[in-house]
Order: structure tokens, then C-alpha cells, then sequence
């Protein structure tokens, strides 16, 4: 499973680093690792927009987009 850790970075930039990786790599499953909620529900959004299931997980402050 590929692993973004897109912690400390404001939208768009986590949406734009997830984008790459889909693109560049094609991955069957990808985690992206956030620290604010409008980030993690825009990559939520994005990957649900191209035919991805999500999972929310919460680990403390970060948000884990599976």
C-alpha cells in the first residue's frame, strides 16, 4: 500500500500530492496521512470521485484516509 504523509500542508497541496502518486504509480490502495479536516475531507472527495472506497480512521490529531 502506498503512503502519503500529507501532515503540515494546506489544500490543495495533499489533493495535488494524491493525485501524482494515482497518476505516477497507479496504486490498487493508497493511505494518505492528514492533520487538518478540510484536507482530509477534499482527498476523501477526490479519491471517492475516481472510483475509490474510502475509510476514515482517526489515530490523535491525524486522519488517516484509507
Amino acid at each position: 500500500m502506498k503512503e502519503i504523509d500529507a501532515r503540515g500542508l494546506a489544500c490543495p497541496a495533499p489533493v495535488l500530492q494524491t493525485r501524482a502518486v494515482l497518476q505516477d504509480e497507479s496504486p490498487d490502495r493508497i493511505r494518505v496521512v492528514l492533520d487538518n479536516p478540510a484536507s482530509q475531507q477534499n482527498v476523501q472527495r477526490f479519491l471517492e470521485s475516481r472510483g475509490f472506497r474510502t475509510l476514515l480512521e482517526r489515530r490523535g490529531a491525524d486522519y488517516i484516509v484509507v
